[in-house]
């Protein structure tokens, strides 16, 4: 077991891991930048300190600043929760130098998934199905001979990329050169690498993503699968489970490309395995594999009771994962939405400010992920995110009259947010009946929104 661990990340994932070590019995040391050092993860901590000034790029992303946090402070772990150093194998490598536990996949996982290109090879060789198309694509020319082969329209991809950053969609011949140039210009700003990929836009398409496990034993399980595809800009907005859209079969099916994934990579901890839904055609392609904690992972705790970071930390301690696939029984539906501090009518532009006040809803089957407080100032520097809503009810009607009831009772006052536009999302008819794609947000809703 785990004695002590240092939390390498901010906001409400470093209050929910320290939560998890709390009631494990596990010291905690958290990681700050300047800006976080009054934060409620530095009060809820056994101790603080702080990495550096505000800016990320000096503070969460120097591996070498936070494995010295660790080694200094005595811990012998590091949880990276999401996003930050999470799949960077130089912060795996440097634990494993110097006899830390990562929490997470060991360096040679993180270096098979974290480019995407070598995950789609790995997933060939799993046999799962991959999304048709291309190596590494070096030039526009390169990319127009490519696309000729896949067929229009094409979505230009980051290889080292995630988050929906360094990714364009080609709709023909003609917007080529300007897709593979503003997707390499932002995939080196975003990773520091302009490397490129193709693949075939599946236009009506779901991202459904499968929640699994690994241990260091040889044990594997799925906690079944999240639908996410309300997104903006490839970035995640709504997410809930299990995905309505999935007959029994295609969901057993689904399920088993990911375990067969994880098998083959001998994958230790917690991940998610994402995929790609033609609904059209029924079928699913793997796209991704993300090594480590998701965003969204309480939609799967809601709907199984197993606690995923505490599972990850029992894994990283060299434990098997506590259940087996047969003790896992999803039951009703669950959503989360993402409460953001940001502007929904001003090109969702972030709103940074003082919270005046904070009544979030309560109640049976209503949870709430966050660490912003009544006086907390939400500082201008780091993801607008403040709170994740989620619900927890019977089936999908239920849930969705539940969410938007506990979003009706939400107050927050000082700051502008997107509570209004989630209760709008939910009452869409489309939404109600499930009639969405990863588009869906931004080629339907978005514009009848700015006619309306």
């Amino acid at each position: 077991m785990l004695k002590r661990v240092l939390v390498a990340n901010r906001g409400e994932i470093a209050v929910r891991v320290i939560r998890a070590c709390r009631a494990m019995g596990i010291e905690t040391v958290l990681a700050t930048s300047a800006a976080d050092r009054d934060s409620l993860g530095a009060r809820l901590a056994d101790r603080a300190v702080c990495l550096g000034p505000a800016a990320s790029a000096a503070s969460y992303l120097q591996p070498g600043l936070v494995c010295q946090a660790a080694r200094s402070t005595g811990c012998d772990a590091i949880h990276p929760g999401y996003g930050f150093l999470s799949e960077k194998f130089e912060l795996a490598h440097l634990c494993e130098e110097h006899g830390l536990v990562f929490v997470g996949p060991d360096a040679a996982s993180l270096r098979a998934v974290g480019d995407k290109l070598e995950a789609r090879r790995h997933a060939l060789a799993a046999g799962v199905p991959v999304v048709p198309g291309s190596s590494l694509v070096d030039s526009a020319a390169h990319a127009a001979v490519e696309a000729q082969r896949i067929g229009y329209p094409v979505m230009l991809k980051a290889a080292a990329g995630g988050g929906g950053r360094g990714v364009f969609v080609a709709e023909d011949a003609r917007a080529i050169d300007s897709s593979f140039e503003r997707a390499s210009a932002e995939a080196r700003a975003a990773f520091g690498d302009g490397s490129l990929y193709m693949e075939r836009y599946v236009g009506n398409a779901r991202h459904i993503e499968v929640q699994v496990l690994g241990d260091r034993h040889g044990g594997a399980l799925h906690v079944g699968e999240r639908d996410c595809s309300i997104q903006r800009r490839y970035q995640k907005v709504i997410e809930e489970g299990p995905a309505s859209v999935l007959a029994p079969a295609i969901r057993a099916r689904l399920h088993d490309a990911a375990l067969r994934l994880v098998r083959h990579l001998g994958y230790v901890n917690a991940g998610t395995v994402e995929f790609l839904y033609d609904a059209d055609r029924e079928d699913f392609f793997f796209i991704e594999m993300n090594a480590r904690i998701q965003v969204e992972h309480p939609v799967s705790e809601l709907l199984s009771g197993v606690d995923l970071v505490a599972e990850q930390l029992r894994i990283a301690g060299g434990e098997p994962v506590s259940v087996a696939q047969e003790d896992i029984v999803l039951r009703g539906h669950a959503i989360e939405c993402r409460i953001n501090a940001e502007s929904p009518d001003r090109d969702f532009a972030p709103r940074p400010g003082r919270i005046t006040a904070w009544e979030p809803p309560s109640g049976a089957g209503i949870r709430l992920d966050s660490h912003a407080y009544a006086g907390y100032l939400v500082p201008p520097y780091y993801d607008s995110m403040i709170a994740k809503l989620l619900v927890h009810a019977a089936d999908r009607a239920s849930a969705i009259a539940a969410m938007v009831a506990a979003l009706d009772r939400f107050r927050i006052e000082g700051i502008e947010t997107n509570l209004a536009f989630h209760r709008e999302v939910l009452r869409h008819p489309d939404y109600l009946e499930g009639r969405v794609s990863t588009r869906w947000l931004e080629n339907v809703f978005l514009p009848s929104r700015r006619a309306a």
